[in-house]
């Protein structure tokens, strides 16, 4: 009996989506549930599972093409039994001879092996299933990692392989470059296109602007050292920063609703709740995940919820509902290093916190120089409904639990 494999319902506010990666062929046989196409939508990569044991039969709609929500995309023959390979053949191919042609053959397997060791376990999957070599594909990943993305553009390119560098000349003699540099272009994937088209809507939609503040974070960095052992052994995660920044931001919010308000034509819409997005940084780009009323979460719900949502993130396991929503958003660029940033406002919200790096500057306090723990923190907003006074009214407020981090435990 024949079994249609369609795509899964889309929300409204996903339009369609776009074949990614097919991990089956005509021919293979398939479980029911076991993953048959990954489908990249402008937010996360669907997985779409196998609805019955059998045979992949056809497979209507091939990698690259754009489909819509309940798209007819394969058949699956339920029941059939996939034939058999020669089992003569498959030996011949097994004990080919490693030399000349055959040894590039070999070569890509026995590096795809080893590569594929850096790779997230989406991509490792690609690489595998497709036999590909990460060392022949371009990275766009941070420090030059093979992402996912490129591994299936690799292979909608063709898969050419990137020419192998020449041995270099001798040390002492800098030759000019000789011959043609290579140059890859590569489509965008949905995601980056969606990125790029929300941070130009956000650039030409809202009247963005940026206020600044820093926080001596000695107390809270205190608390954490003196509850940190206790902490882990009584919830089973670490007490980190972020979640003393979402319990401060959510007090806030409450004392501060119009941060947490958006712009809805010529209304403003209050929420009743707050809805805090967390930036959480992919290979693919960044995603926000949102923590559903933060204002009563528990510091080891909030440290719980952003791990599990950072490795859904690694391993491309998001769903559309983990991203949907969102009344605030908290940015930390420190992880990496930055210093000071102007975040960009997320639409439809309305402001956005950016933490930063934690670095030990001198500061004056009670008259004598210290040296303290100091984090600079930035709100952009949208101006159109967020006066300055506003901003930096909320800023203060998060500034002053931060350093008396009591305050926010009694609801101060």
């Amino acid at each position: 009996m024949s079994i249609e494999v369609k795509v899964p319902v889309l929300p409204e506010s996903v339009s369609d989506a776009v074949i990614a990666t097919w991990h089956k062929k005509p021919g293979d046989a398939v479980r029911r549930d076991e993953n048959l196409v990954d489908l990249e939508t402008d937010k996360v990569v669907l997985e779409v599972p196998a609805p019955t044991d059998g045979v992949l039969k056809q497979i209507l709609k091939n990698t690259g093409d754009t489909v819509g929500s309940q798209e007819l995309i394969a058949i699956i023959e339920a029941g059939a039994i996939a034939a058999a390979q020669p089992e003569a053949k498959s030996i011949a191919a097994s004990a080919a001879p490693t030399a000349t042609p055959a040894a590039g053959v070999a070569n890509v397997g026995a590096a795809s092996s080893r590569d594929t060791e850096n790779l997230s376990p989406a991509g490792r999957r690609v690489a595998e299933e497709n036999k590909l070599n990460p060392a022949d594909v371009a990275g766009t990943g941070r420090g030059g990692q093979v992402t996912k993305e490129d591994l299936v553009n690799f292979m909608r390119s063709g898969g050419a392989v990137t020419p192998a560098a020449k041995p270099a000349a001798a040390p002492a003699v800098v030759a000019a470059p000789t011959g043609p540099r290579s140059e890859q272009r590569v489509p965008m994937t949905r995601m980056r296109s969606r990125i790029a088209e929300r941070m130009m809507q956000a650039k030409n939609s809202i009247a963005m602007l940026t206020s600044f503040n820093e926080i001596n974070l000695k107390a809270v960095s205190d608390l954490r050292k003196t509850h940190q052992e206790a902490f882990e052994k009584t919830h089973g995660i670490k007490l980190g920063f972020m979640s003393f920044f979402v319990k401060a931001a959510a007090e806030a919010l409450k004392r501060h609703p119009i941060v947490n308000a958006s712009v809805d034509g010529n209304d403003v819409i209050y929420h009743g709740y707050s809805d805090i997005s967390i930036a959480v940084a992919t290979d693919k780009g960044l995603v926000t995940p949102v923590l559903r009323d933060a204002e009563t979460m528990g510091f080891a719900d909030i440290e719980k919820a952003i791990a599990g949502y950072a490795k859904k993130a690694r391993e491309g396991g998001l769903a559309l509902e983990d991203l949907q929503g969102g009344t605030f958003t908290i940015t930390n660029g420190g992880t990496f290093g930055s210093l000071f940033s102007t975040p960009i406002v997320n639409p439809p919200q309305s402001a956005i916190l950016g933490m930063h790096a934690i670095k030990e500057r001198a500061i004056v306090e009670n008259g004598a120089v210290v040296a303290a723990p100091m984090m600079y923190v930035a709100l952009s907003y949208d101006h159109r409904i967020i006066d300055g006074k506003d901003a930096v009214l909320f800023l203060v407020d998060i500034k002053n639990q931060l350093e008396n981090p009591h305050r926010m435990l009694l609801g101060l």
